[in-house]
């Protein structure tokens, strides 16, 4: 079995290991098919895809790309600001969570034994390098991690591991929902607009639904990476909410939104280049 991966041409050329998953090419079934990463945190226990299923997708995507021997790392996300810094021969988790349950929506690392792994079914993922891939981060930003300006805190702590605080860092946006299919209530386009300005072009009014509007999620985090001195922003192009498998038509991503929260969970992956 082999997973459908995507791939960033800017960090490919760095030579770090990375990949954003799609739902094509693993081992889980029914609203999981196929390759699945995790399940709704409301979703009844004997309706979950089961830890064997998300482990051996796991392992395809390791295999994949030659990181069968390293440890992933995640943590709990939570839609916020937190980041988490993972050094080499350090613990991975914060013991202030148990050991096991760090809660934060970014990691970061300069452990080329290890790659780190984030969860989305919407929300953006954004993987990130220095540009002598030694030090990487992955960050999960759905709106609420957008206002909370988490992507620019991931680089400062990049650079806080780092002699220089101007180091070059490269950043990839992968598949998100997409600002067509984005749809907010006025209380979200408000805090758009209070975190980028009244003029910003991440928020348009819906014309056909009053009261409505549409966010632009990749271009928001475009904009902050940019501020935060990231030259190189990749923009993947797809969106989870609408794209589709051009072999077979099926939705190509799971979709929290279009899928009601019964679905799945992608994974993007990254680790510091091999030493």
């Amino acid at each position: 079995m082999r997973p459908l991966l995507l791939h960033s041409e800017a960090l490919a050329a760095l030579g770090v290991p990375h990949a954003f998953s799609t739902r094509i090419g693993g081992y889980s079934v029914g609203p999981f098919s196929s390759l699945n990463f995790g399940n709704p945190g409301d979703l009844e226990p004997d309706r979950r895809d089961p830890p064997s299923n998300i482990a051996a997708n796991t392992r395809l995507v390791l295999d994949a790309l030659a990181a069968s021997n390293r440890e992933v790392v995640q943590v709990h996300q939570v839609h916020g600001p937190e980041v988490r810094i993972v050094r080499t021969g350090g613990p991975t988790h914060d013991p202030e969570w148990n050991g096991n349950d760090t809660k934060a929506d970014a990691i970061v690392t300069d452990d080329p034994t290890r790659i780190l792994a984030i969860r989305i079914a919407d929300c953006a993922p954004v993987l990130l390098s220095t540009i002598d891939g030694r030090i990487v981060a992955a960050v999960h930003a759905g709106w609420r991690g957008v206002i909370a300006g988490v992507a620019p805190r991931a680089v400062h702590a990049m650079r806080s591991l780092t002699s220089n605080p101007t180091t070059e860092v490269i950043a990839a946006i992968g598949p998100c929902i997409g600002f067509h299919a984005f749809e907010v209530g006025p209380e979200v386009a408000a805090e758009f607009t209070r975190a980028f300005g009244d003029a910003t072009p991440h928020v348009r009014p819906r014309e056909t639904y009053p009261g409505k509007f549409l966010v632009d999620l990749k271009g928001a985090l475009c904009e902050q990476l940019n501020r935060a001195g990231v030259p190189i922003v990749d923009l993947l192009p797809h969106c989870t909410a609408t794209s589709t498998d051009p072999a077979t038509g099926t939705p190509l991503f799971f979709s929290h939104r279009r899928d009601h929260g019964l679905t799945g969970r992608m994974v993007g992956m990254i680790g510091p280049r091999p030493d």
